[in-house]
């Protein structure tokens, strides 16, 4: 089973949220970068970039595959974690800690209300599993 830290928020497109005031921290989950395989390359968006939630804001790029990654958010990055792209293996080796990808000011931050809790999510990658 994936790790699925209880204190984030997370999205059906398999990114996850941790909230610190008005600021969101975004990331892909274990389930997510253990279904990729090995991301050999993270292309992340420009600080003061505006998304709109459920809106790509990048892409990570494994053996197997490319995948676009989602905000689970609105708002305007404050911060990409620009050496992801000289270590692109930490989303796969932490991806809750040092595979982290943007940080973004919320413009709406009761958008992570209807994000998915640990419980739900576990759910859901279960229905998706079987």
């Amino acid at each position: 089973m994936a790790n699925v830290p209880e204190d984030l928020h997370y999205s059906k497109d398999h990114e996850w949220v941790r909230v610190d005031g008005d600021v969101a921290t975004v990331g892909i989950t274990d389930y997510a970068q253990n279904s990729l395989g090995d991301v050999v390359y993270v292309e992340l968006p420009k600080a003061d970039e505006q998304f709109n939630a459920n809106e790509s804001f990048g892409s990570v790029e494994s053996v197997k595959a490319v995948s676009e990654v989602f905000s689970p958010v609105s708002g305007a990055v404050v911060e990409a974690h620009e050496s992801l792209g000289d270590d692109p293996e930490k989303v796969n080796t932490d991806p809750y800690g040092e595979g982290w990808m943007i940080r973004i000011k919320m413009s709406n931050p009761g958008e992570v209300d209807s994000l998915l809790t640990a419980a739900e999510y576990e759910d859901f990658t279960k229905a998706e599993t079987e």
